[in-house]
C-alpha cells in the first residue's frame, strides 16, 4: 500500500493574522460576532421582556418610557450613607422629644386680675399665696394650703425650686390680689414617679387655684446688695458688711453680747467668702440667682 502524500503548506502572504496583530499601523477589525439565538435583530421573546421591565421601575408620570437603568454607587456614597444614617435616626428621637416638650407647657387662666397690677412678681421675689391642688383626672383635691400653718398664706422664694417646677413658672409677671388658674403636666410636676404621700399617682397632670396676696424682694435682692455696697464695686468688704450689722442692730434695739458682732461677721464671710479673697463677690451673693444681680 502506497503512503498518502502530505497537505502542502499554505502559500506565503495568505497567513492570516490575528486581529489584535498590527498591518502598516492599523489594527484588523475583528469579525462581527455572530448574534445568538432569540437576541439578534428579531424581537425578543416575551419571557425576557418581562424581566427586562422589571428590573427597574420607569420614573413616576413617565408610563411607556425606556427603563431607567440604576447608576452605580461608588464606595465613597456607600460610606456617606452608612455615617448619615445614625444622625437620622438620632435627630428622629431629639424631634419627637422637642415637640413633646413644647406641647407639655404649663396653661394659665387668670380669674381675677385688680386694677391696679404693680408690682410684678419675678424670679427671686418672696411671695406671699394661698394655692389649693386638684388632680385634673377626677378633680379631686390632694392639698389646700389654708389647712396649714393654721390656715396662714403660704411663703416662698420664687423661681428657686421651693415649689413644683410648674408652679415656679404659672406665678412669674402674678400681681398682689390676682387669682389664676394653672394646669400642671406631669413633666412640670411630679413626673412618673409621682408623690405617694401628697397622694399623686405617676404622670399626673394637676390643676392649682392660686391666690396671691403679696410681692416683696425677696432675701439677698439687688436693693439689698447695693445698700450694702456703699462703694459700688459690685463686691462686699467687711467694713461694708460691718457697717451694715451695726445700722441692722441698731434699729431692732435687742441688747446683744458685745462679741457678737464679731462672730456674726466672721460667721458670713465663712459662709459666703467661697474663694476666700476677702470679698463677697455679687455672685456669692446671689445665692437665689436673681436676674439684676
Amino acid at each position: 500500500m502506497r503512503a498518502r502524500p502530505l497537505p502542502a503548506p499554505p502559500p506565503r502572504g495568505r497567513f492570516r493574522r490575528p486581529f489584535h496583530f498590527q498591518r502598516r499601523g492599523r489594527p484588523e477589525e475583528p469579525p462581527a460576532p455572530r448574534p445568538l439565538p432569540g437576541l439578534g435583530s428579531s424581537p425578543r421573546p416575551a419571557r425576557l421582556r418581562r424581566a427586562a421591565a422589571l428590573a427597574w421601575p420607569p420614573p413616576l408620570g413617565a408610563a411607556g418610557s425606556v427603563p431607567r437603568q440604576r447608576p452605580p454607587r461608588s464606595d465613597m456614597g456607600r460610606r456617606l450613607a452608612l455615617l448619615l444614617l445614625p444622625l437620622a435616626l438620632m435627630a428622629a428621637p431629639a424631634w419627637a422629644e422637642g415637640g413633646t416638650a413644647a406641647a407639655e407647657e404649663v396653661k394659665i387662666e387668670v380669674l381675677h386680675l385688680p386694677e391696679t397690677c404693680s408690682p410684678k412678681s419675678k424670679k427671686g421675689d418672696l411671695l406671699n399665696a394661698h394655692y389649693d391642688g386638684f388632680l385634673a383626672s377626677d378633680g379631686s383635691k390632694f392639698y389646700c394650703s389654708r389647712t396649714q400653718n393654721e390656715g396662714h398664706p403660704k411663703w416662698f422664694v420664687l423661681g428657686v425650686g421651693q415649689v413644683i417646677k410648674g408652679l415656679d413658672i404659672a406665678m412669674m409677671n402674678m400681681c398682689p390680689g390676682e387669682k389664676r388658674k394653672v394646669t400642671i403636666p406631669p413633666s412640670l410636676a411630679y413626673g412618673q414617679q409621682g408623690y405617694a404621700q401628697g397622694k399623686i399617682p405617676p404622670n399626673a397632670t394637676l390643676i392649682f387655684e392660686i391666690e396671691l396676696y403679696a410681692v416683696n424682694k425677696g432675701p439677698r435682692s439687688v436693693e439689698a446688695f447695693n445698700h450694702i455696697d456703699k462703694d459700688g464695686d459690685k463686691k462686699l468688704s467687711e467694713l461694708e458688711i460691718s457697717h451694715y450689722l451695726k445700722e441692722e442692730f441698731a434699729r431692732d434695739g435687742k441688747k446683744r453680747h458685745p462679741s457678737a458682732h464679731d462672730e456674726i461677721l466672721a460667721d458670713i464671710f465663712k459662709k459666703n467668702d467661697h474663694d476666700r479673697d476677702g470679698f463677697i463677690s455679687a455672685k456669692e451673693y446671689n445665692v437665689y440667682q436673681h436676674d439684676e444681680l
